[in-house]
C-alpha cells in the first residue's frame, strides 16, 4: 500500500495527515494543495497501482459480477469511498479521533496505541493526545456517512 500511495503521491501531490490502515479499509485525512480537489483521481489510482501489485504478487481478488467484468474493474477493493470536506477544527478533530479509534471499533486492539499501521503513536507523541486516551469511544455516530 505504502508504495501505491508514494507514487501516485509524486505525480499528484498531497500531504497524509492522519491514517490508519486495518485489514479489510483503510480511513485516511489528506491535506491537497491549494486549489486541487481531485480527491478521487488520487484514490482511484492509488486503487489501481496497488491492485497491479498486489495481484502480480500472487492477491487474489474476490469474485467479479458482471458489472465489474464489464468495467474492467478487479474485485480487489470496494466500489465506493466516503468523502468528507474538513469544515472546522472541531470537525478535523473528530475525523482525526475517528480515525485513531477505529481498530478498536473493528475489536483488533483494546487501544489505539496498540495498532502499528496508525498515525496514533506519532500525535500522542507530539502531546496531541494524553496517555490512556482511547479508552471509551470518541466519536459516537460518527461512522454514519450522513452524520452531520
Amino acid at each position: 500500500m505504502r508504495q501505491a500511495i508514494e507514487t501516485i503521491k509524486a505525480r499528484y501531490p498531497f500531504t497524509a495527515f492522519a491514517s490508519v490502515l486495518l485489514p479489510d479499509h483503510l480511513h485516511t485525512v489528506w491535506i491537497l494543495p491549494p486549489g486541487d480537489s481531485a480527491y478521487s483521481r488520487r484514490w482511484r489510482r492509488i486503487k489501481e497501482e496497488f491492485t497491479q501489485h498486489f495481484l502480480a504478487a500472487g492477491g487474489l481478488e474476490g469474485p467479479r459480477c458482471g458489472s465489474r467484468v464489464r468495467h474492467g474493474e478487479r474485485a480487489v477493493w470496494q466500489r465506493r469511498f466516503w468523502e468528507h470536506t474538513i469544515r472546522d477544527g472541531d470537525d478535523l478533530r473528530r475525523c482525526v479521533d475517528y480515525i485513531h479509534w477505529n481498530p478498536v471499533k473493528h475489536g483488533y486492539v483494546t487501544r489505539p496505541g496498540d495498532w502499528q499501521w496508525s498515525t496514533f503513536a506519532r500525535f500522542a507523541a507530539s502531546g496531541d493526545y494524553p496517555t490512556g486516551w482511547g479508552d471509551a469511544d470518541p466519536t459516537p455516530g460518527f461512522d454514519d456517512p450522513e452524520w452531520e
